[in-house]
């Protein structure tokens, strides 16, 4: 049975072969936009506005679940697929990277300095995390957005669903507890993910996807 499993798996990975290629060929771009697009912020975010929210919030170090709460998220959206859905793989990749390269231009758009008294979980975070964490990357905000894009795209596994909402609306707690985001930030990017999910819906046409 296991063999006929990862003999299954292969054939999925080969016959799919083109679009897996092509969703990593666009992951890179979005890699190098969000990295281009991060330089660019930390050098021109100049405004740091007052926020209702957060002047009524008190500021608590949440950095651990910040980091590996987000981390775990993002884990789970690559990997699941990888390992149980082979065939969808290459749809899962591409929506994550029109989700980052979306968030790239939106955020070179929006010249917002950190919020005041903002905590900084680096001490927490991995070198990788470290090397894709810009201060200055705030609208909106995709520790909120991430797991929410999760939500809509695993539609057929509600235990999915339920840790992904979950994940996003601890996150965007997490953010506003730790001044991390303006509220802003974290209320707009459930409404531009939504956006992203049905963009990326027709461009990467879901529906022959499913069948």
């Amino acid at each position: 049975m296991r063999d006929k499993r990862l003999a299954l798996w292969k054939k999925d990975i080969l016959d799919h072969r083109p679009q897996i290629t092509l969703s990593l060929i666009f992951a890179i771009i979005a890699v190098v936009l969000t990295f281009i697009s991060g330089l660019y912020v930390e050098r021109v975010g100049t405004v740091s506005p007052p926020d209702i929210v957060l002047d009524n919030l008190p500021v608590i170090d949440l950095s651990v679940l910040y980091v590996w709460l987000f981390l775990f998220v993002l884990s789970l959206f690559i990997f699941y697929p990888l390992i149980y859905m082979p065939k969808k793989i290459h749809y899962m990749i591409g929506m994550l990277s029109l989700f980052s390269v979306i968030r790239s231009g939106f955020v070179v758009l929006t010249h917002l300095k950190m919020p005041e008294g903002a905590i900084s979980p680096l001490s927490y975070s991995p070198a990788v995390y470290d090397f894709f964490s810009f201060s200055n990357y705030l609208f909106f905000s995709g520790h909120v957005g991430l797991p929410f894009l999760g939500y809509l795209i695993y539609r057929d596994n509600k235990k999915l669903r339920r840790i992904f909402l979950f994940s996003s609306i601890v996150l965007a707690a997490i953010a506003l507890l730790m001044h991390r985001h303006y509220s802003i930030d974290v209320l707009s990017a459930y409404f531009i993910t939504y956006g992203i999910y049905k963009i990326g819906n027709y461009v990467f046409d879901y529906k022959a996807i499913r069948k």
